[in-house]
């Protein structure tokens, strides 16, 4: 017996050795009393970091919109430099945009990471075609997945080659998870682990599965019915109940974090914000053309368009082109204000190009491409939005330029002393008035217009007849509000 329990023990102590841990390992040996021995190594690298599993996480709890895409590219980012063992993702969405929801579902298809979705309440529509391309999914008591059949922002069910193109995606992606094999009556089948008819039947109300769903109907499942029919893997009520479900108990979670540009964004694109922006730039524009040179008022509007048009830029609602339609239609506007006299075509087709430019950036582009369904209501009300704050803009700017120019907190915004001629302000060149009848020479060519010379003194000066080359002898004839006219003289 003695002799057992030396070579165990040598045994075990060539292990350890062998292993080459580092100085930081431990190892713990008993023996119990049948003479076996119980060998449990505890192992941390050599920073002291432990060995559990490193668990990155992405909450989606809104609607699947460019953000959200945006935040599921930069969190696999960062997880793959981390080198995380589970990608959870907590699903919370009433859906969103197909296109959105498509380039989220590809990235998780294609991912080395294992992919989790913990749905705590509502994964329907996008959230749905997300959830099933993960790898597991949970759900809380009370959640429901389903319901993926695609509408307009008006919530009416779009045409069916929109249908057509979901189903495909939701069967392909259930598809995707491949099949497990399953012993039925002794017998060993081969299984789909997502069943793609389920998944299509979340889009299709035509689609009839036995026990499942009657036609007519979209499908949505509890999470009971979800666990029967393999949509999740297991109930849990929170993120830590998940990994108790798998048996992990050393584990540390990482959660993507947006970053304060991307929360500013967010704040930029609220059609509250994007209102007070256009006001901005029209209450800029206007009060510029009120005041000589350029200024304040200039540095305003241009920094309003800039928060106006960047955000929705990276977002990829707005493209170069509207930004181009805005600076045109401004410089038309301009042209018709400084160039040319009264208010014509340039002006009016100024302000439709201002208009269309603004209102295009707050539309998403894809109801134009037929990547998904065309509804009138999202042109609307972006064109609401924008011709209300254009002419509130223009309003306000109006009501505040008169306050402002009464106001004694601005006493020298305008010009309010008066120049009196006693004083010795005078519109006109007094001298002018005793010039009638004195000879002088035109020092340019007066097509009527020029300048003559009289007594070494240059003045403004109009042809009565016909034109007066330059050097040729002229004679004052009249002064006439406040332009001298003259003649060749003949004598």
């Amino acid at each position: 017996m003695a002799l057992k329990r030396i070579a165990l023990l040598f045994a075990v102590v060539a292990l350890t050795l062998g292993a080459s841990f580092s100085a930081t390992d431990t190892t713990d040996i008993s023996f119990s009393a049948a003479d076996s021995i119980s060998v449990s190594f505890s192992v941390t690298d050599s920073t002291g970091a432990s060995s559990g599993k490193l668990v990155y996480k992405i909450n989606i709890k809104e609607d699947i919109m460019p953000a959200a895409w945006r935040h599921v590219q930069r969190g696999f980012k960062e997880a793959n430099e981390l080198k995380a063992d589970i990608m959870l993702i907590h699903m919370n969405t009433y859906g969103g945009l197909v296109n959105m929801a498509d380039s989220i579902r590809t990235k998780l298809l294609n991912s080395q990471i294992p992919v989790w979705v913990f749905i705590d309440n509502q994964a329907a529509s996008a959230g749905a075609l997300i959830s099933i391309a993960a790898d597991s999914i949970y759900m809380r008591s009370g959640a429901s997945i389903g319901a993926a059949t695609v509408v307009n922002q008006t919530g009416e069910v779009a045409p069916d080659k929109f249908q057509s193109f979901m189903r495909s995606t939701m069967r392909a992606t259930a598809e995707a998870k491949g099949k497990i094999p399953v012993i039925i009556e002794g017998d060993t089948v081969m299984k789909w682990r997502r069943d793609p008819k389920i998944a299509e039947a979340m889009v299709d109300p035509s689609v009839y599965i036995e026990g499942v769903i009657d036609t007519g109907k979209v499908l949505t499942f509890t999470t009971e019915e979800a666990i029967k029919w393999g949509y999740c893997e297991g109930k849990a009520e929170s993120v830590s109940e998940i990994f108790s479900v798998n048996g992990i108990d050393d584990y540390t979670i990482v959660e993507f974090k947006p970053t304060f540009l991307d929360k500013l964004i967010g704040l930029l694109t609220s059609p509250v914000i994007s209102g007070l922006l256009i006001m901005a730039i029209v209450g800029g524009i206007y009060f510029e053309l009120q005041t000589p040179g350029i200024g304040f008022p200039l540095a305003i509007a241009v920094i309003a368009a800039v928060l106006y048009f960047a955000p929705l830029y990276v977002e990829g609602m707005a493209e170069y082109y509207e930004l181009v339609i805005f600076i045109v239609g401004l410089i038309l506007i301009a042209v018709e204000i400084f160039a040319i006299p009264g208010f014509g075509v340039a002006g009016i087709s100024g302000i439709v190009l201002v208009l269309v430019g603004l209102t295009a950036a707050m539309i998403d582009n894809d109801i134009f491409r037929d990547i998904r369904p065309f509804s009138w209501v999202e042109i609307a009300r972006p064109f609401m939005i924008v011709g209300f704050s254009l002419f509130s803009g223009l309003i306000a700017s109006i009501v505040l330029s008169k306050r402002l120019i009464s106001s004694p907190t601005f006493p020298d915004l305008a010009l309010n002393h008066s120049l009196l001629k006693e004083e010795g302000y005078v519109g006109i060149d007094t001298r002018q008035k005793g010039l009638e009848g004195k000879l002088g020479k035109a020092i340019t060519v007066l097509r009527p217009s020029g300048r003559i010379e009289i007594d070494d003194e240059i003045y403004d000066a109009i042809a009565e007849e016909g034109f007066i080359d330059k050097g040729e002898e002229i004679k004052v004839i009249k002064d006439e509000a406040g332009q001298v006219y003259v003649m060749r003289n003949e004598e």
